[in-house]
């Protein structure tokens, strides 16, 4: 993330401002930092503190605790990108001897791999990472509480295997290489696994009485992967620009988009959220907010991302309980996007035109259906229904000529163009479905032919 960017309007700036406040008093919380970016840029950022005269500020470290799986997934996305693994493999194929090797890496990624939610006994979160030296420690007699791939079930356990994984691939800590494939790339300097000044203090407060308590701050040693991080509201606006647009030193901007699709099915009665490969996603006020939550003890924090708004926010305080961190991220991501909608860019030409591409733009029918196919940027196009009722697509080109669908009903099929013997266009096949020129257009290779008398009135 770049310097500031134009600021805000008073009126916005003051909205941010009283939401967080409220947060900070109603929920009891010792400090309270938040941070807003739009298009990349930090755009904002506020704080409260119970201490007149000292705030922290969007450079105070807080520890972020799940955030960090992110950071962590990131790492495994890296690895298959070059190459190194596959999201299909199985954890055993990296990582013999764990016990649950038949899990595959990506249902450890989407917390669909059937694991337990927590490390046995002593709470692994308020005690040293040392009384869990091994794998066989985190995981316990116990792990499997879920049929594999069916059900998306929370795993801490699961995170530090990939984290495991990481080191066995690299050769090399998961810090050492946190730090040289994200934190440094991108700038985070004020992102540590253990804490650096300026940092807050963790804190219990009771919750029927006005005082407080410090909580412990363990190092969790093998499970630092699922949430060992300290950052900063800077730190991490800059950490959600990239998981909005992608930077090629680090990870691309498909294999970001990757990360935020959802890799399994809501429970039934969570319909608003779900999990993707080490982000959360969750539907708020009509928008689709993607990043993650986390909690340590004195601690809780929140990152979203609003891709369609070019907007993102982060909240931190050091408290137990108390402050919804996710939901007032979710409100100060709202506050600017109503009060200060998103300019669309100019609309520009394509650079150059190529005819036998612009030949296949207009009106396309797959039966009965109307669909209109346009030119997108880099060779791309757009099939999308006339009317309702019927599904649509963007593709992005391949080199062979053909097309590969990015989102919805056709995410990967092929869109490819079949052409006559003397080089006209027939058709377009997309996964099978022929597309034509007019409906059931006679001489073309719709399935099980056209009936040859042709369209017809009805016949009294």
């Amino acid at each position: 993330m770049t310097s500031p960017c134009e600021e805000l309007l008073p009126a916005t700036r003051r909205a941010l401002l009283h939401r967080i406040a409220v947060a900070q008093s109603e929920g009891r919380a010792p400090s309270f930092v938040a941070a807003v970016g739009r298009d990349g840029q930090l755009a904002w950022t506020g704080s409260r503190s119970s201490v007149d005269g000292h705030k922290p500020d969007a450079d105070t470290q807080y520890r972020i605790g799940s955030i960090t799986k992110t950071f962590t997934a990131v790492l495994v996305l890296r690895l298959r990108d070059e190459g190194l693994l596959d999201l299909n493999d199985p954890l055993e194929k990296h990582l013999p001897g764990t016990g649950v090797g038949d899990v595959t890496i990506a249902q450890l990624l989407g917390h669909s791999a059937g694991l337990s939610a927590e490390a046995p006994a002593p709470w692994w979160e308020r005690t040293p990472g040392s009384l869990r030296p091994g794998l066989a420690d985190v995981l316990g007699d116990q792990s499997r509480m879920h049929p594999v791939g069916r059900c998306h079930h929370y795993s801490n356990p699961g995170y530090t295997l990939l984290g495991s994984l990481i080191e066995a691939v690299r050769g090399a800590s998961w810090e050492d290489v946190l730090q040289r494939e994200i934190l440094g790339p991108l700038a985070m300097h004020r992102t540590t696994a253990q804490p650096r000044a300026p940092h807050a203090g963790g804190w219990a407060v009771h919750p029927w009485a006005d005082v407080m308590l410090p909580e412990p701050s363990e190092d969790l040693g093998l499970m630092a992967p699922a949430g060992q991080l300290w950052s900063t509201a800077a730190d991490l606006c800059r950490f959600a620009a990239f998981l909005a647009e992608g930077d090629d030193r680090v990870l691309s901007a498909a294999s970001v988009r990757e990360m935020r699709t959802p890799s399994v099915p809501p429970e039934a009665e969570e319909w608003d959220s779900g999990y993707g490969l080490g982000m959360q996603i969750v539907r708020k006020d009509g928008r689709t907010l993607v990043g993650h939550q986390g909690s340590l003890p004195g601690f809780v924090a929140a990152l979203w991302v609003s891709v369609d708004d070019g907007l993102t926010a982060v909240a931190l305080s050091n408290v137990t309980s108390g402050p919804l961190t996710g939901s007032v991220a979710a409100d100060l991501v709202r506050i600017v996007a109503e009060a200060e909608p998103r300019i669309p860019e100019p609309w520009r030409p394509l650079p150059e035109v190529d005819q036998e591409l612009l030949e296949l733009t207009g009106p396309w029918y797959w039966g009965t259906y109307s669909f209109g196919l346009r030119l997108l940027a880099d060779r791309g196009v757009e099939l999308q229904p006339l009317r309702g009722g019927a599904r649509g697509s963007r593709f992005f080109a391949e080199t062979d000529g053909t097309w590969t669908g990015r989102e919805g009903y056709y995410a990967g099929e092929t869109l490819r163009v079949v052409r006559r013997e003397d080089g006209s266009v027939s058709h377009l096949d997309l996964g099978s479905f022929v597309f034509t020129r007019e409906p059931y257009e006679p001489g073309t290779a719709v399935p099980g032919g056209v009936d040859e008398e042709g369209w017809r009135g009805l016949q009294v």
